[in-house]
């Protein structure tokens, strides 16, 4: 078995720049949306950072953060 790999630390004095960490996604009560797997969507209730309740219209799924399938319109 075989040990995973640990990421590359950043020196200090290194001259190129650090890997930007992308902001956290936020939606509000009825922000339309496209999910890669679910497609078009309303949403229809924020849990505080934790999950989004959409409505698809075939269903209502709960999607959790940080909501990496899914992007505001």
């Amino acid at each position: 078995m075989t040990k995973p790999a640990a990421p590359k630390r950043r020196l200090p004095t290194s001259p190129f720049k650090a890997p930007a960490t992308p902001a956290p996604k936020h939606f509000a009560v009825g922000d339309q949306v496209t999910h890669d797997v679910y497609g078009l969507g309303r949403v229809v209730g924020v849990e505080d950072d934790i999950a989004a309740l959409v409505d698809f219209g075939s269903a209502r799924m709960r999607i959790l953060s940080p909501y990496a399938k899914m992007i505001k319109l």
